[in-house]
C-alpha cells in the first residue's frame, strides 16, 4: 500500500485528532517534568485541588471551552496554555502531513511515510514541551534534548543526511554553544549559555547537518533579539519567570544551611545569580527561539539550504 492510496480528507481528519490528543498529554509533561513528578501516575488530576478529571471534562480544546476556562471540579481557573498545547499538537500534526509526506511520491510505501511521520511528530512534540518548559523554568529536559538527537541520528537517512554527517554536526552544535559557554565565564566570571542550549543545538545538527546547527543559532538569536528588543520597549524591562526566582531562593535557602549541591548549582547554573541589570544583561530563555528555528527548519529544509549555498557561493 502506498499514500496514493489514502484518502486526503481522511488523512487530515486522523492525524488533527492525532495531535490534539498528544497535546492534551504534553500539558501534563509541561507541568510534571520540571517537578520531578511521572508523567504516566498519577492519572490527570486537576492542579488546584488535586481531584482527578474525568475522561469527559479532558476533551482536548472543547473541554476548555465549554467550562469557560474553569474546572469543572473546583472551579479554578485553567491557563489559556492548556488549549495552545493543544492545538499545537494539531497545527503540527497536519503541518507535518502537508509539507513533508504531501511532498513524497505517491507511490511512496505507507510504512516508510508512517516512519517519517512519526519521526518528525515525536521531535515537533518534544520541542513544544521544551520550548514552554524553558520558558517558564528556564530549563531543557536532557530526556528532549539527548532523546531527539538520538532519534535524529537514527532517521537520519530519511532527511538525506548520512550518519556520519549527522553525529558530525551534532557534536559541531554542541560545542559552539559549550565553547561560548566557557569563553563567557572566563571574560564574565559567571555562566552565560546553558548546556541545555547546546544539547538543542545539537539535536539540531543531528536532524538537518551543520547547515541545521548553522541557520538554528542564527535565526534562534534574531528571533530571541526581537523579541527581546519589543519586550524591553514595551514593558521597559525584561523579567526572568517567576518560577526561576522562586527556585534560585530554595537553593540559596538551602545552600545557607549547608547544602552543597545547592551551593554548587548556584555557582555553575546560569540562572544561579539575579541577572544584572540592563537591555543587554537580562536573563531570557534562549531555548525557544532555538526551538522555533528547528521547527522553520524542519518545515523549510529546502528553502532553507537553498538560501544558505547561495549566500555562501556553493
Amino acid at each position: 500500500m502506498t499514500i496514493g492510496d489514502l484518502s486526503v480528507g481522511f488523512l487530515r481528519g486522523i492525524v488533527v485528532v492525532f495531535g490534539l490528543l498528544w497535546g492534551s498529554f504534553l500539558n501534563v509533561v509541561i507541568y510534571r517534568v520540571p517537578r520531578d513528578m511521572s508523567v504516566v501516575r498519577p492519572a490527570s488530576h486537576c492542579p488546584a485541588c488535586g481531584k482527578p478529571i474525568a475522561g469527559y471534562h479532558n476533551v482536548p480544546v472543547l473541554s476548555y471551552v465549554l467550562l469557560r476556562g474553569r474546572a469543572a471540579c473546583c472551579g479554578a481557573k485553567m491557563s489559556p496554555r492548556y488549549p495552545l498545547v493543544e492545538l499545537l499538537g494539531g497545527a503540527l500534526s497536519f503541518a507535518i502531513v502537508e509539507v513533508v509526506i504531501r511532498q513524497l511520491p505517491l507511490t511512496e510505501p505507507l510504512g516508510r511515510a508512517a516512519a517519517i511521520y512519526g519521526a518528525d511528530f515525536a521531535l515537533c512534540m518534544g520541542l513544544t514541551a521544551a520550548a514552554f518548559i524553558d520558558a517558564e523554568h528556564m530549563y531543557l529536559p536532557d530526556t528532549i534534548n539527548i532523546g531527539g538527537a538520538v532519534l535524529g541520528v537514527a532517521t537520519a537517512s530519511f532527511r538525506g543526511l548520512g550518519l556520519v554527517e549527522s553525529l558530525a554536526s551534532a557534536a559541531i552544535g554542541y560545542g559552539a554553544i559549550w565553547l561560548v559557554g566557557v569563553l563567557y565565564k572566563m571574560i564574565r566570571g559567571r555562566a552565560g549559555a546553558g548546556l541545555g542550549d547546546a544539547k538543542l543545538l545539537m539535536l539540531a545538527g543531528a536532524w538537518f547537518g551543520w547547515r541545521g546547527v548553522y541557520f538554528t543559532l542564527l535565526a534562534g538569536s534574531i528571533q530571541g533579539t526581537l523579541f527581546s528588543t519589543i519586550i524591553y520597549l514595551v514593558r521597559g524591562k525584561i523579567q526572568e519567570p517567576e518560577s526561576v526566582t522562586a527556585e534560585r531562593e530554595e537553593l540559596e535557602e538551602a545552600a545557607a544551611g549547608g547544602d552543597v549541591e545547592a551551593q554548587e548549582i548556584l555557582d555553575e547554573d546560569p540562572v544561579g545569580k539575579p541577572p544584572e541589570a540592563g537591555f543587554l544583561r537580562s536573563a531570557i530563555p534562549f531555548g525557544p527561539f532555538l526551538i522555533m528555528a528547528i521547527l522553520e527548519m524542519l518545515f523549510a529544509q529546502r528553502q532553507i539550504t537553498a538560501l544558505i549555498e547561495s549566500v555562501m557561493g556553493n
